[in-house]
């Protein structure tokens, strides 16, 4: 089978999009394997295979590269302006995805702002924070983040027994100018990353448990996002938007 594909990243989560609009691919676990392999394939963080959807303008499917799905923020960015290129749609849209719709605006200077479903919820885990934002985050706050053991540390905590089906871990430290510093263990990628949109959604609203108020700039390995919410009186938030560049990196064609 060849595979035509367009290559993006997003603060360097990087991603390989399909148009499958016709519904002419469908792939095998060691197909997202080879596809998202670094040194045997194209080589990503992720497989988006952008659909058809009887009600939204497209259908976002998301893989890690083992092969199991989930939301990804900064895939769900990059989608859209593969959408915007591929004619589906112009500056605004509505779209499906692992944990349902969601709305997004390709802004004037190019950045996308992506609104991601409410959190109902943060959990207090020994201290630190456990909470949903379209995949599950587990959210520690560290001093000397840069210097921070992420591999060995997050991996610990990815599989722990108190997470049945797995967790990401975002490692945290707050900068004096009230922005946040967040490096990523990544499941389903079984790596750190060098962005996690829900990781990094996950992180300011954890920071909000802290004080911090909306806006809150965060600045990871591949670059920088904005996470805008409203938290409620009763502890959940609302009107929450990830906001950050997705750039086309190139397109190919693969063998499978």
């Amino acid at each position: 089978m060849k595979l035509h594909f367009t290559k993006y990243q997003a603060t360097a989560n990087d991603f390989v999009l399909v148009d499958n609009r016709k519904g002419e691919y469908q792939f095998t676990p060691d197909q997202i394997r080879k596809i998202c392999d670094r040194r045997l394939g194209v080589g990503s963080d992720g497989l988006i295979l952008l659909e058809s959807d009887p009600s939204e303008e497209f259908k976002l499917i998301y893989y890690n590269p083992d092969g199991t799905q989930s939301l990804c923020g900064n895939g769900c960015r990059s989608a859209v302006d593969f959408a915007a290129r591929l004619g589906i749609i112009s500056s605004q849209c509505s779209f499906s995805a692992f944990d349902g719709t969601h709305q997004a605006s390709i802004l004037p200077d190019g950045q996308i702002r992506l609104q991601m479903n409410d959190v109902k919820s943060i959990e207090s885990v020994n201290g630190d924070f456990f909470l949903n934002t379209g995949s599950p985050h587990y959210c520690k706050f560290v001093t000397n983040v840069n210097e921070y053991p992420v591999f060995v540390e997050g991996r610990k905590i990815r599989y722990d027994d108190q997470f049945p089906e797995g967790t990401n871990v975002n490692f945290i430290e707050k900068n004096d100018d009230h922005s946040l510093m967040v490096r990523t263990y990544e499941r389903g990628v079984e790596e750190e990353t060098y962005s996690c949109g829900t990781g990094v959604t996950a992180a300011a609203l954890a920071a909000s448990q802290q004080g911090l108020s909306s806006p809150v700039r965060i600045h990871a390995k591949g670059g920088s996002l904005t996470i805008d919410f409203k938290k409620t009186s009763s502890g959940s938030y609302t009107d929450i938007f990830l906001t950050g560049p997705a750039k086309m990196v190139f397109e190919g064609s693969l063998e499978l």
